[in-house]
């Protein structure tokens, strides 16, 4: 008896093994019911997983003190001494970044601002009104240097 008479065999009797390239024979799902409900897996992000380990109590401190509380104690400490890095970190973390300036050249306001004026444009003619704080607003949707024509 050949090989090929074996498997033809145990595909039509009791016989017949499920697995990879042979499927079973009824329908394994139900019409409209998914295989998968809960669907794949969700990760964390790398500032969600900063944020669980940082809220853990550190089992190293006398005091009790979450992970984040003896770092921040840490970074204070080597502003105090001197540290310029750590002084920076403690302020752009408390009172935010400081603003950065962007010059625009001539050339460069000047198409921003036809931009500004098309976009005025197409709103009249599309019969809505549009200040020019708006097209500039929906034009530093695109280009962030455009809010400088505020000033």
């Amino acid at each position: 008896m050949s090989n090929s008479t074996d498997k033809q065999r145990k595909s039509k009797g009791k016989d017949y093994e499920v697995g990879y390239g042979r499927p079973p024979k009824a329908k394994p799902f139900l019409k409209g019911v998914s295989g998968n409900p809960a669907g794949r897996p969700k990760s964390i992000t790398m500032s969600e997983a900063y944020r669980r380990e940082l809220a853990k109590v550190d089992p190293a401190d006398e005091h009790g003190r979450t992970f984040a509380e003896v770092l921040a104690e840490q970074i204070i400490i080597k502003a105090k001494g001197g540290d310029v890095q750590a002084v920076r970190e403690l302020t752009d973390r408390t009172e935010g970044k400081p603003r950065q300036t962007v010059t625009l050249s001539m050339e460069k306001r000047d198409q921003l601002e036809q931009a500004v004026s098309g976009i005025i444009s197409e709103a009249e003619a599309a019969g809505v009104e549009c200040s020019r704080e708006q097209a500039i607003s929906t034009l530093a949707l695109f280009t962030p240097e455009v809010s400088t024509l505020l000033n």
